[in-house]
């Protein structure tokens, strides 16, 4: 027997939506549209839900199951789970009013033919049908728009996945003789975070964020109409110095530092430290570096490494990122594994960089470190902690059991998941730094979650988030709270009495 609740709600009836828990007995491979046809029949109850295909196809019986957009024909019921609509006026139970979704696409006046011509290039190319064909297979079951962190507070401000996707279809066609880019600008371009989530969800598996946005973001920068100043910013900075951050002196090189005394290459592995590690969190540098003596592990920490360029990529400036991989590659070369301590610098080597020629063995620090770590040298530690998912590393790497196993490896931690823990903080694809409100405002959502843990401490290992979230809890007046790198708490296990 499972559990389940279901969001009820009759405009004409009620005063207001409602959950109500049902319970029934599973099936095999039972699916939610399964699930709400039996809890009909078990309970004499009438749940209104919107079915028709059965196989995915149609995209009618989308719904949320857990807070994720999903299609109640494919998605597995399971214990516990929590049915709801999608995020639209609700006109009875699971079915809503989809016209908001439609009339928007009314007023984006999409189309192909030449508006003072009416006339249509048929003369088509298949090779340049390539991209447009890509991001075609949508089936508007708008369950993107349902998971995107963004569109919570922001519908002002992004139209969402499913318009950057349905807009560049239109701009890809070679048919098309509109300007599209200036277009997708308006509707909020550089509002996605780049975690990916709309990609996740989608049934269809469009890669959405990667064939779509950060594509139409690099056409933008190619005719000068982008980025934000902000992004510009950085591009400049690491054109200059190699580092998307400055050097501070006060602060130095971990690098360098680790460096100085040290003869030769020991090691056949090598760490790639990230701009942020190496000129502002030396420190978790520092730690990695201690955990590993104590299990008697060689690293290097090469000098020469530059800034992997994940910032320009996400925001569409690419013209430099040869240079960048080229750099490392040239260090790294004689590696057999290198592992990242930042999400983003992973998931740029290992998604991105194959493409610009450097395809190596690159490994997140918790996958590195899962089997090497010695438990019995370390202390107990008696904290409550909880853990974030980077969206560059659940989404951009799959990596997130590893990280949680390291976790419950350590003596006297109680470790409390956050409903979400892999919900978008805000930090990511430019928009700390381009859009900080909606930063901001995704910051103060993990804090809600965060408080409901009892945590003192939240784990991660991405900077970006860390000081995206520990910015939140500031502004909510809970700096007693503070979000570090995982590795900063192994330190503290191995550190001794």
């Amino acid at each position: 027997m499972i559990n389940i609740k279901v969001l009820r709600f009759n405009p004409k009836e009620d005063e207001k939506p409602y959950f109500k828990s049902y319970e029934i007995e599973k099936t095999e491979q039972m699916k939610v549209l399964d699930a709400l046809t039996t809890i009909n029949k078990k309970y004499n109850e009438d749940i209104s839900f919107r079915s028709s295909c059965r196989a995915g196809q149609c995209g009618s019986c989308s719904l949320k199951v857990n807070g994720n957009g999903t299609l109640a024909c494919k998605e597995e019921i399971n214990n516990n789970d929590i049915i709801e609509p999608l995020d639209l006026p609700i006109i009875k139970d699971l079915i809503v009013d989809r016209s908001d979704y439609e009339n928007k696409v009314k007023d984006l006046t999409l189309q192909l033919n030449n508006p003072e011509t009416h006339e249509l290039n048929l003369n088509l190319n298949p090779e340049k049908t390539e991209d447009t064909r890509k991001v075609r297979t949508c089936i508007e079951c708008y369950s993107c728009l349902s998971s995107c962190p963004v569109l919570n507070d922001f519908k002002d401000k992004y139209a969402g996945p499913y318009f950057m996707r349905y807009i560049s279809k239109f701009e890809y066609d070679p048919r098309n003789e509109s300007d599209r880019l200036k277009q997708i600008l308006d509707e909020g371009l550089y509002s996605c975070t780049s975690c990916r989530k709309c990609e996740e969800v989608c049934p269809k598996n469009i890669c959405i964020y990667g064939k779509a946005i950060e594509k139409i973001r690099g056409m933008v920068v190619e005719g000068n109409l982008g980025p934000l100043d902000p992004h510009k910013a950085i591009k400049e900075s690491i054109s200059k110095t190699n580092r998307s951050v400055s050097y501070d002196e006060d602060i130095g090189s971990f690098i360098e530092d680790i460096n100085k005394d040290k003869k030769g290459k020991k090691s056949k592995v090598a760490l790639f430290t990230g701009c942020m590690v190496d000129y502002r969190l030396p420190h978790v540098g520092n730690a990695l570096i201690d955990v590993c003596k104590a299990n008697n592990i060689d690293i290097d920490v090469p000098e020469g490494q530059v800034c992997c360029g994940s910032p320009l990529l996400r925001t569409g400036q690419k013209d430099i990122i040869q240079k960048l991989a080229n750099i490392n590659q040239e260090v790294f070369k004689d590696y057999d594994t290198i592992i990242t301590i930042c999400a983003g610098c992973g998931a740029t080597l290992k998604n991105d960089y194959p493409k610009y020629g450097f395809d190596a063995n690159i490994m997140d620090v918790s996958e590195f470190l899962l089997d090497k770590l010695d438990t019995s040298k370390m202390k107990k530690i008696n904290k409550t902690v909880t853990w974030h998912d980077p969206c560059h590393l659940i989404r951009g790497q799959n990596v997130s059991e590893q990280p949680r196993k390291i976790i419950e490896m350590i003596p006297g931690i109680e470790f409390n998941e956050m409903e979400h823990p892999a919900q978008c903080c805000g930090a990511g694809g430019g928009v700390k730094s381009g859009h900080p409100e909606i930063a901001m405002s995704l910051s103060k959502d993990r804090v809600n979650e965060i408080k409901n843990t009892d945590a003192e401490t939240v784990l991660s290992i991405c900077p970006f988030c860390q000081r995206n979230i520990q910015d939140g809890l500031d502004a909510e007046g809970l700096s007693n709270i503070n979000v570090i790198n995982l590795i900063e708490l192994l330190k503290e296990a191995y550190e001794e009495n």
